[in-house]
Formats: C-alpha cells, structure tokens, sequence
C-alpha cells in the first residue's frame, strides 16, 4: 500500500494560537487584569476626591479653620495616590512575568512541534528563519496576553472618565462624545495600515536570518572562495527593503500618536471650557472643574491605545508566522513492532519529489537480512535522500518500506529508533562531554558500551590523549573532520538494532582508518543490516552487493567486481 508524504495544512489562525496562549496563562492575565482594572478604578476616584477635597479646603478658608472633612479628604486622596502606585508596581510585575511565561510556551510548543515534523521542517523553513521565529517571534506573540489584560483597564479609565464628566454635568460629557468619533477614526486607520506593514517586515527579517543561517554553516567555503563581499551583499540585499517598512511601520504609528495627540488637548480645551462657563454659572463648583479637568484628561486616554494596539498588530503577525510553522504535518507514527529478524529492508516502488523535482524514481531495492548493500552514483544522484527513507527519516509520496516484512509507517516511533541507527557524513555532536555524545540517544548505552563502541570505531585512541579522556567537554575537544565521523560512527555502533544506515560518513577518513573500521563494521554488527551510501570505490568493494543509483533510478545492481566490469560505473568513481 502506498504512503503519501502529508500536506502542509493551512496555516493555524493567528487569532486561534494567540487564544491558547492566553488559556495558558489564564490566572496571570485574570490578576492582572483585576490590577490593572483596581488602578484604573484609583484614578478615576482621584479627581473626584481632590475635588471634594478643593471644595472642602476652600470652605475651610472660607470659615477660617481647617475642617475635619478638609483632613478627610486629603487622606483619601494620599490614600488613592498610594494605592496606584503600589498597583502600577504590580502590573509591572504581572506583565513581566506574564510575558516571559507566555512567551517561554511558545517557544517550546514551536520547538517541540518542529521536533515533531523532522527533517521536513528544515526542508520547508531555513534554519535561520526558523531560528527568527522561535526567538524574535515568539517573543512579539508573547506579549499578548498582557497586553490584552491590560487593554481593558486602558479602556475602563476612558469609559469611566465619560461618565464621571456625565455626572458632573451632562454637557461635559455631550462635548467630549462629539469629538471622540475622530479619535475612533484614527485607532481603525492605525490598525488597518500597520497590520500589513508589520508582517511584510517580520517576513524580510527572517528572509534575512535564513541566509545569515547559510552562509554561517558555509564561513568556510566562502572564505576558500574569496566570496565573502558577494555573501554578505546577498545576505544584506534585503535591508533597504527592510528599513522601508520599518520607517514605513514608525511613520504611521508616529503619525497616529500625532493625530491623537493634536486632538486631545482641543478636546481637553473644549471639556475645561464649558467647565468653566459652568462655574461662572454656578451649576458646578471649583472642585468639580479641577475634577472634570483630570477627567478630561483621561477619557481622551483613548487615543494612548495607539501604542497597545501596534503591540497586538505585532503580536498577531508573529502569531502568524508561528501559525505557519505549526500547520506543518507532524510525522505519525503507528503501534506497531517487529517480528525476530535481522533486518530485511525492502524498498518497494519509491518515488519521491522535492521542488517540484522527481529525485526518486521507483526505486525497489533489497538489503538481506544481515547484510551489507552500498548504494553508489554521482553527485545529485539521490543518495542521501534514498538513505533518508530508508530509516524514515523521510517518508516517499510513492511507494513504501518494509523492514522484516512490517512498514516502517506502521511502526511506534520508540522501536523505529531502537532498530534503525544512522551515522552522517557531518554528525551533530551533541551532549556535554565526548561520552555523551557517544551515548547521546533514548536509552542511553552503558559506559563499557560506550568504549566498546569508541574502539570499534578507531575514536578510542584520540579521545584517551586528551587530558580529561571521554570527559572533555565538547566545546574544549580540538576534532577533525574524520574524528568527528569516528565519534558519529561510535554513537551508531554503540546503539542496537537491526539496521545501521550510513550516509557517507567515512567519507574524511583516510584509507587505512577506513579499512580498519569497515573491518570492524562488518564484524561488530554481525546481526545487523547495514545500507552504506560509498564515495569511494574501496567501500563498495567490501560490501555484499552494490546498487547503482542514477539520476533517481537504480541502474544496475550486483557486486562492486561485476558492476566494475562497465567503463560508466568506473567513471562513477572517477577511474
């Protein structure tokens, strides 16, 4: 039955992921939001008591002596003063924490996901945009919740203000509502133009960190080549377009803030104006138009929602990008577990594309069980790709693979890894110390496993020179190109199962290393298949079988002394 590499989904809604963030940190946001609000609720008390308080001290003037509901009303309002403050403090708290946590969920979600996805991920994003995603991304999204707590109490203060001025005298609150259209206005506008100037800007930053990515794990080649000028303008190309969009995206908040703020103050002007003519008219007294003053101030707070709503525009674009990430596939895996056996593999009919390319063709290819089956062809052939989906690192969009007669789709992923190893032409060497880099992988080797494994491979001998042995941190131990093959090849053979797999990775050993480890390839894993991707022509010889891969499609199969016989298999290997 064929397997069929899945479909990226549409992308998760932004509006949907930044739903679970705030689910997350659902008792945070609710705190904060209540402090926010109790703040909002001090200042909009504030004015009506230093009102009260004016009015009181000012009838005590008048009287000639300080009254006790003067005193009463300057407490109320330190009382007020310091209540604020004491809940500013912890909203900066509350949102500090809050973003962190949020922020820190995200990453992790993101990150387990692309773990999840595989190989594939790096296939669809470049490292370094998955990298702007994880970091910068993530911590644009973050702010989120917060930020949504604390829109409420940025909204509380300005409805309040209007009511409050509707209780002083309802003309007040008439003239402010009059001009509050305009201010309304402005936040849409704001809204709708930043939303596509942000998000075009976060796309060229991780366009950007995609080819710094490149052309960081390249430093070497570049440097060989002398191309580092021609590197950097390809890495650097996409600047000028950035800083447009991010003048462009500074430009309209700033031209928002400026709006905003040109129209508050007349609206300040206006509301203190009638306050006034209220005053001569003795409809309100002096502390009610100090107070109406402060209210005037803080109902037109609302266009102060220009910065928070930027944030959400960020944070949503971010969420996007996360989105995107997130509708990846993740790789499904069954219950399944295999029968005794040695390791049988069958390819059966495997076609795969890549960009729009058939680089596999109906590739049907055997390893017997305890065997050992190189496969050859030149550069672009297919070869690691083949090695790939041959451990399921990769899955065909034609075909499938068996291994002992069960497919590795049906397989749990537990006993998939415990029965394919792989070692790589370039192994990532991860773990603290040389050991657990041996034994990096779930379960961990023993140690006598481990140096049984190191030996084999021919790492014991470099490894024992160094002062502190196999405990040398990573960062600390000086390795070639081929000693880190040996330290890959170790971690491969110290880990059991059926079928070893490697993707040219004896490939910076030299011939005597390499003859030494094929020998103890062979003889280690006496139990175990093994699919060996060979560059070189002593490789395939060692080998049980040969298949000659070309341009997607196996040529010829059969040993490397019968293959050798043809002039186009020589040239293979450059003979």
């Amino acid at each position: 039955m064929a397997t069929t590499t899945p479909r990226p989904q549409q992308p998760a809604s932004d509006a949907g992921l930044l739903r679970e963030a705030t689910r997350h940190s659902a008792a945070r946001c609710v705190a904060l939001a209540l402090c926010t609000v109790a703040g909002a609720g001090a200042s909009l008390l504030l004015p009506f008591a230093i009102g009260r308080g004016l009015d009181a001290v000012l009838a005590s003037h008048a009287a000639g002596h300080v009254g006790a509901d003067a005193t009463r009303w300057i407490l109320v309002c330190a009382a007020l003063i310091g209540a604020s403050a004491l809940l500013d403090a912890c909203d900066g708290v509350l949102t500090g924490t809050t973003n962190a946590r949020t922020t820190a969920w995200l990453r992790g979600r993101v990150g387990r996901h692309v773990l999840a996805v595989g190989p594939r991920a790096t296939a669809r994003f470049a490292p370094g945009d998955l990298v702007a995603r994880l970091i910068d991304n993530a911590a644009h999204a973050g702010i989120a919740p917060a930020t949504l707590a604390t829109l409420l109490a940025a909204l509380v203060a300005p409805v309040g203000a209007v009511v409050a001025l509707a209780l002083i005298d309802g003309w007040l609150a008439v003239v402010f509502i009059g001009g509050a259209p305009v201010l309304v206005l402005l936040l849409r506008w704001f809204v709708r133009v930043s939303s596509d100037c942000v998000a075009r800007y976060q796309q060229i930053q991780g366009d950007i960190a995609g080819r710094l990515g490149e052309a960081i794990g390249g430093a070497r080649t570049i440097t060989a080549a002398h191309t580092e000028d021609k590197e950097a303008r390809r890495v650097l190309d996409a600047l000028p377009e950035l800083s447009r969009q991010g003048h462009r995206m500074w430009r309209v908040q700033g031209r928002s803030q400026a709006q905003a703020v040109a129209v508050a103050p007349l609206l300040q002007i206006a509301v203190v104006a009638v306050a006034g003519h209220l005053v001569v008219q003795h409809r309100i007294s002096v502390g009610e138009l100090l107070a109406a003053s402060r209210y005037a101030v803080l109902a037109t707070g609302i266009g102060m929602l220009v910065g928070q709503l930027g944030a959400l525009v960020r944070a949503r674009s971010a969420a996007r990008r996360l989105g995107e990430v997130l509708a990846e596939p993740v790789t499904s895996y069954g219950n399944g577990e295999l029968p005794p056996g040695e390791g049988r593999l069958e390819l059966r009919g495997v076609t795969v594309v890549r960009g729009g390319r058939t680089v596999l063709e109906g590739v049907d290819l055997t390893v017997p069980a305890g065997g050992t089956l190189a496969v050859v062809g030149r550069s672009g052939a297919g070869k690691s790709l083949l090695a790939s989906v041959a451990g399921r690192l990769a899955d065909p969009d034609e075909g499938d693979v068996h291994l002992d007669g069960v497919a590795l789709s049906s397989l749990g992923r537990e006993e998939l890894r415990r029965e394919v190893g792989y070692a790589f032409e370039r192994p990532a060497l991860l773990g603290a110390t040389l050991e657990d880099t041996i034994g990096f992988g779930a379960p961990r080797p023993a140690p006598p496993r481990i140096r049984e494994a190191a030996r084999a491979a021919h790492a014991d001998p470099f490894i024992t020179r160094l002062p502190d042995g196999y405990t040398t941190p990573c960062a600390d131990a000086p390795l070639s190109g081929g000693e880190a093959q040996r330290l890959g090849l170790a971690r491969a053979f110290a880990r059991g199962g059926r079928l070893l797999i490697l993707d040219d990775a004896m490939s910076s050993l030299d011939t005597v290393t390499e003859h030494h480890i094929a020998e103890a390839l062979l003889h280690h894993t006496p139990h175990r298949s093994r699919l060996i991707i060979a560059h070189r022509a002593a490789t395939a010889a060692r080998a049980d079988t040969v298949a000659w891969l070309h341009d997607g499609r196996i040529r010829a199969v059969g040993t490397h002394a019968e293959l050798w016989e043809r002039a186009e298999y020589r040239e293979v290997f450059g003979a």
